[in-house]
C-alpha cells in the first residue's frame, strides 16, 4: 500500500495540463479555470473619487467659516476645477474637482443657502478615494489556472473585461459494476441493492464543472467491463468506475486493465478505500474506486479530486484543514482515516457508524476529520477538518 500524502503527489505529477480553450462570456464562467492571465486593461478607480456624501474642499482653504458652493458634482458627471475658496457638494463615487483634496462628510456640515459652514475639522485627505487604489492597470489580478469564484467575477467585471479564456471542461466517464447492483425506479432483486456510487459520482463531477459521461451499470463479467473500458476510453478525457477492484474471482477490473491499458498503483493506505486502482485505458488515465459508497465518497474527495482539477488546468489543488476541537474517543489504526462528522458549536461530532458501507455518513455530516495513522483521538483533541464546502 502507498501513504495518501503519496498517492496524491503520484495523481499530481500524472495529471497533464489540458489544451483545450475556450472564450466564454463572464457571467458564465463561474467556475471554470483561467486558461490565460487576466490583466487589467485599466486603473479602478478610474479618477480620484468621494468615498462620502458630503463637500470637497481645498483643506488650506478652510478657516472654519463658510464657503460658497461653486459646483454640485454626482456619480457618474464631469467635475470643473474647484475655484479658490469654495465648496463642491458631491456625492458618494462622484470625481473630485481638481484642485480638491479633502472630502467632508455631509454629517458635518450645515447648508446656508449656496453656502455651507464644516462644523467639525476636517483631515487633509479624508473620504478621498485615489485613482487605481483597487487595480492599477496593467496589473496581473489572476493566473492562469485560478478557478473562479464569484467575488473573482465581480473583479473581473470591474475592470471591463466581458468574456474570459477559460479551458474546456474534462469529460468523465463513470461506470458502475456489479451482478448486485439496480438501477433507481427499476424493481430490485432480494440479493440487490440500488446503484448509488454513480449518482454520488456524477453529481460531484457536475458540482466541480465536469463534464459527465454515464456508462450505467456493468455486469460481472470480464468481457463486458472490457467493453466498457474500451468504450469509455473513447468517450472521455478520464474514467471513474466503483467496484470490481478488489481480489475476488467476480472482480474483473484489474485483468480488464491488462488487456486495455495498465495499472499505475492498487492499493492506497486510506480508510474506507484501501482497494483503489489507478491506471490507463489505451491512454486514458482510469479511476477504479472501491464498491461501497462511503469509500467511493472519501476517496473521491481526497484522491480523485486533486488529480481532475490539475488535469483542468488548476494550478493548487490543495485544500486548508482547520483545526477543531474533537468531541469523540477513537483509538488508531494501521490506515490514514477519514472520519465523517458534523461541526458543532463546541467542536466536531462524530457520526456512530463509520462503516464504509453507511452512506448515510456523509450526508449526516459537513466534513471529514483526518486521523493520522497510529493516532488515538481523545476527547478535547485538536485534529485536523476538512469541510465539503472547501471541497466544492
Amino acid at each position: 500500500m502507498i501513504a495518501v500524502s503519496d498517492a496524491v503527489t503520484r495523481l499530481l505529477s500524472a495529471a497533464q495540463t489540458p489544451s483545450r480553450a475556450e472564450s466564454v462570456a463572464l457571467d458564465q464562467s463561474l467556475g471554470r479555470i483561467l486558461a490565460v492571465p487576466i490583466r487589467a486593461p485599466i486603473d479602478v478607480p478610474q479618477a480620484d473619487n468621494s468615498a462620502m456624501d458630503g463637500y470637497a474642499i481645498r483643506f488650506d482653504d478652510w478657516r472654519g467659516e463658510g464657503m460658497p458652493v461653486s459646483q454640485y458634482i454626482t456619480a457618474g458627471s464631469q467635475s470643473q476645477p474647484l475655484d479658490s475658496g469654495t465648496a463642491a457638494r458631491i456625492f458618494t463615487g462622484a470625481p473630485i474637482p481638481p484642485g480638491a483634496d479633502t472630502v467632508v462628510m455631509q454629517e458635518n456640515c450645515e447648508a446656508m443657502g449656496n453656502s455651507v459652514r464644516i462644523t467639525a475639522s476636517p483631515v487633509r485627505g479624508q473620504y478621498v478615494r485615489s485613482r487605481a487604489q483597487d487595480i492599477a492597470a496593467g496589473t496581473v489580478i489572476f493566473e492562469a489556472g485560478h478557478r473562479l469564484r464569484a467575488q473573482d467575477l465581480g473583479l473581473i467585471a470591474s475592470v471591463g473585461i466581458a468574456t474570459v479564456s477559460v479551458f474546456a471542461p474534462l469529460k468523465v466517464a463513470v461506470f458502475s459494476t456489479g451482478n448486485e447492483l439496480a438501477e433507481p425506479g427499476q424493481p430490485a432483486g432480494p440479493a440487490q441493492v440500488y446503484d448509488a456510487n454513480r449518482f454520488t459520482i456524477q453529481a460531484q463531477l457536475r458540482t466541480w464543472g465536469f463534464d459527465c459521461v454515464d456508462h450505467g451499470v456493468v455486469v460481472d463479467d470480464l468481457a463486458a467491463v472490457t467493453a466498457c473500458l474500451q468504450a469509455a476510453a473513447g468517450s472521455a478525457d478520464v474514467i471513474i468506475g466503483s467496484g470490481g477492484v478488489s481480489v475476488g474471482e467476480e472482480d474483473h477490473i484489474r485483468d480488464a486493465l491488462a488487456a486495455t491499458g495498465s495499472v499505475d498503483w492498487w492499493r492506497v493506505a486510506v480508510k474506507p478505500g484501501k482497494p483503489l486502482a489507478f491506471g490507463r485505458v489505451r491512454q486514458t488515465p482510469f479511476f477504479g474506486l472501491p464498491g461501497n459508497p462511503a469509500s467511493v465518497w472519501v476517496t473521491l474527495l481526497i484522491l480523485v479530486r486533486p488529480y481532475l482539477f490539475r488535469a483542468q488546468g488548476m494550478a493548487e489543488t490543495a485544500v486548508a484543514a482547520v483545526p477543531q476541537r474533537a468531541l469523540f474517543e477513537r483509538a488508531g489504526g494501521s490506515r490514514e482515516e477519514y472520519l465523517r462528522v458534523r461541526l458543532e458549536a463546541d467542536g466536531i461530532a462524530l457520526h456512530p457508524n463509520q462503516c464504509s458501507g453507511v452512506l448515510r455518513s456523509a450526508g449526516w455530516g459537513d466534513g471529514l476529520a483526518v486521523q493520522r495513522t497510529a493516532q488515538d483521538i481523545h476527547r478535547g483533541d485538536t485534529v485536523d477538518f476538512i469541510s465539503y464546502s472547501s471541497l466544492a
